[in-house]
């Protein structure tokens, strides 16, 4: 749990299919040779379930724990059920991970996070930073002249990396190749 250090944190949103993943394989090496600790955090529609039934950790959790801690040599990993509770946000979730130089954040679309829009033209949907202001650029296989925010090619990752590390104030020490906020 990291406490009161404050991470800087950045988004990468878009409908289904528009390339989300994608882009985050793509930045995470980019963001790491430049110096930077990155850890990313992901949300689902789905269920997620990282145990199976029969294993002793699904057990624990069938049985009432309220959370059941993974740990091998390579990984450990913490399921926590919200029972009752609601799903928390993005900071409250942040509050859980190590202090990192940036957390990237997949989805959440609906947070106010600053974040980028992943749009496709083929998807035929509604571009999200339209009616979201914390969406701050938009990477897209289109062009789209009436965005007032900047916009970036799919295939731009070095400029796209430029830009969140700018926003972010995020800035490669010259000398060491480590980064600091």
């Amino acid at each position: 749990m990291n406490g009161n250090v404050t991470m800087k944190m950045f988004g990468l949103v878009g409908w289904s299919g528009s390339g989300k993943t994608t882009l985050m394989k793509k930045l995470l090496p980019v963001f790491i040779e430049r110096g930077l600790r990155v850890s990313t955090l992901k949300h689902t529609h789905h269920n997620v379930d990282i145990d199976q039934p029969g294993k002793d950790s699904y057990e624990h959790r069938r049985a009432g724990a309220y959370e059941v801690m993974l740990s091998s040599s390579a990984r450990w990993s913490l399921t926590h059920e919200l029972r009752d509770e609601s799903e928390p946000d993005v900071a409250a979730l942040a509050q859980f991970m190590a202090p990192v130089d940036l957390l990237l954040i997949e989805g959440f679309k609906n947070q106010k996070h600053d974040k980028i829009e992943i749009y496709r033209a083929e998807l035929k949907q509604e571009l999200l930073c339209v009616h979201d202001t914390s969406i701050v650029a938009v990477v897209t296989d289109d062009i789209l002249p009436d965005v007032s925010i900047p916009v970036f090619s799919l295939n731009d990752v070095d400029g796209i990396a430029d830009f969140i590390m700018m926003h972010g104030q995020l800035a490669v020490n010259q000398q060491s190749g480590k980064a600091h906020g």
